[in-house]
């Protein structure tokens, strides 16, 4: 899953002379966390909420109204930026910016071309999103956690469930260490009536340690984001 599917393209940028005050106004309108900073079209920097807060005197400050507007009127954008931020390009995966956000402890990247000019951004939201995406939580409920000895064992294993009468939605599997001949495997399936269920579950723990069964109601969500969210992905759209 590369960047470029999941970024958002219409990207709001500022020049590095842009005031803070502008800065902060194009946050609140459009409800973002950051602004990427460019010079002549290209990226320079990126100014954060935070940045800004810590720029401005704090409610406590012996300035009046009229000098703290002129304050914030004239401090610029490349004063509190940080500069030359972490990017990635279209092309690289989606994991590849999840490390680099989670090692870096940032919530947010760039996206530019070879030119460096930004072509989107990508955060955490979006990764997010792509982890949902994969696990098929819309689409089947019922999770079963369990660990096979080797990956040669995924075709019995499948083979196992779908003679049960279970449609699987995904396969997520992951080795315990290098050297590990076992493997931790996550099936999410369509939900089955509670008789076909425990005569699954009863045949997959004759034959590999189940670690755990869960079936989860998204029904409960009631976040109109979510429903959003959720409504983009089962129409195979990609929203920011």
């Amino acid at each position: 899953m590369l960047v470029k599917d999941w970024m958002t393209e219409e990207v709001i940028v500022l020049d590095e002379n842009a005031s803070i005050m502008k800065a902060s106004q194009i946050m609140k309108e459009h409800n973002i966390r950051r602004i990427p900073v460019v010079r002549g079209g290209k990226l320079v920097g990126i100014v954060s909420d935070r940045d800004i807060k810590e720029a401005t005197p704090s409610k406590a400050t012996a300035l009046d109204v009229h000098e703290l507007y002129y304050l914030l009127s004239e401090v610029r954008v490349k004063d509190i930026m940080t500069p030359d931020p972490i990017t990635v390009r279209p092309e690289d995966t989606v994991e590849y910016a999840a490390v680099l956000m989670l090692e870096n402890r940032i919530s947010g990247l760039p996206v530019v071309d070879e030119a460096g000019h930004v072509v989107g951004i990508i955060t955490q939201t979006d990764v997010f999103k792509v982890f949902v995406n994969i696990t098929g939580i819309y689409y089947g409920p019922i999770q079963i956690g369990l660990e096979i000895e080797d990956s040669d064992k995924l075709d019995e294993l499948t083979h196992l469930i779908i003679s049960h009468g279970a449609r699987i939605i995904s396969i997520l599997t992951y080795r315990e260490g290098i050297d590990s001949p076992g493997r931790q495997v996550f099936v999410r399936i369509k939900d089955l009536p509670e008789e076909k269920l425990q005569a699954l579950l009863e045949a997959l723990r004759r034959n590999y340690r189940v670690r755990y069964w869960a079936r989860d109601d998204v029904s409960r969500v009631k976040s109109p984001r979510v429903s959003a969210t959720r409504t983009a992905i089962l129409e195979g759209r990609v929203e920011a």
